[in-house]
């Protein structure tokens, strides 16, 4: 996994819009679709999805919609990653278009390397909390002002 799926950006982007808005209540499902260009069906999908992780819960009701349950430091990048994506089985080839009946039945000259690239991507997904990307959003701003 060199980059997340169409899917898993879009739940990093919900989530990180959530956490934007922690201890301020329940944010709108619009209103993170608006700010982070999701497309308002999908996202409706992955969110629920995501309230099975504990990480994201909602509020029913005129004053309702999603949050976070945990700070924004407690959750990581990884953690969501793994969440959707669920651990494949050892059985399954990680770099087969294939994915379950791999032609090279575990003679895959790339197998390792896809591997360890995987392991590198997530070793860095999971020391990347979502506060850490609020704080390099507001420095990035700050680097812009006059």
């Amino acid at each position: 996994m060199l980059a997340p799926t169409k899917k898993n950006q879009y739940a990093l982007r919900a989530i990180f819009e959530l956490a934007k808005h922690m201890n301020q209540g329940p944010v709108k499902i619009s209103d993170i679709a608006a700010a982070q260009s999701i497309p308002l069906r999908f996202l409706e999908v992955i969110l629920n999805q995501l309230k099975a992780s504990g990480i994201v819960d909602s509020k029913r009701g005129f004053t309702g919609g999603y949050f976070l349950v945990k700070p924004p430091g407690q959750v990581s990048v990884g953690d969501v990653l793994r969440f959707l994506d669920r651990e494949p089985s050892p059985t399954d080839c990680i770099a087969c278009v294939s994915k379950t009946s791999c032609p090279f039945d575990g003679r895959c000259a790339f197998s390792s390397l896809w591997i360890r690239v995987k392991q590198a991507a997530f070793s860095i997904y999971d020391r990347t909390s979502f506060q850490d990307l609020i704080d390099r959003e507001r420095d990035t701003g700050r680097q812009g002002e006059p």
